[in-house]
């Protein structure tokens, strides 16, 4: 059976607060630009770093798509987000119907962070969610925006 959450761990080369910075501030440029639901393609991605800000896809038509709020933000240690879009992948407006994202910035050595993603009551969706967590879980969910996010922090995105 599915678990109501998803875990996945990575180890950048970076010291805390440029880990947790480059995860805020450059969410747009290690996130899919397949991964959207836009009718347009994603001109940006844009990550309000304050608690009830959004994180949301602009496209090139200048349509937008809000599909996370955020919950907590806590520099350099922790941020959370909900993800507010259903087993249909598609935005959900009722907020009890999401999940949550949590993810963790802890420093293993001055130049090296662990960043420990959390995505959390995915029962929240209700029927289906567990569209949701196989998703997120599988190489092109979570898996593929941390490898994306360690490489832009070696130079590589």
């Amino acid at each position: 059976m599915t678990e109501a959450v998803v875990r996945r761990t990575v180890v950048v080369q970076a010291p805390q607060d440029k880990a947790f910075h480059a995860f805020t501030e450059r969410f747009g440029d290690f996130k899919p630009r397949e991964h959207n639901m836009l009718a347009s393609p994603i001109a940006q991605t844009v990550f309000e770093p304050r608690v009830g800000g959004h994180i949301y896809d602009r496209g090139e038509d200048g349509s937008e798509c809000r599909w996370a709020r955020v919950l907590a933000f806590d520099p350099p240690q922790r941020v959370v987000f909900s993800w507010d879009i259903g087993p249909t992948w598609q935005v959900e407006s009722d907020p009890a119907l999401t999940s949550e994202v949590e993810v963790r910035f802890v420093p293993e050595t001055p130049d090296r962070t662990r960043v420990e993603l959390e995505h959390r009551h995915l029962d929240r969706h209700g029927p289906g969610w567990e569209a949701v967590a196989d998703g997120i879980g599988t190489d092109d969910g979570w898996p593929l925006y941390l490898a994306r996010y360690a490489d832009l922090l070696t130079g590589g995105a």
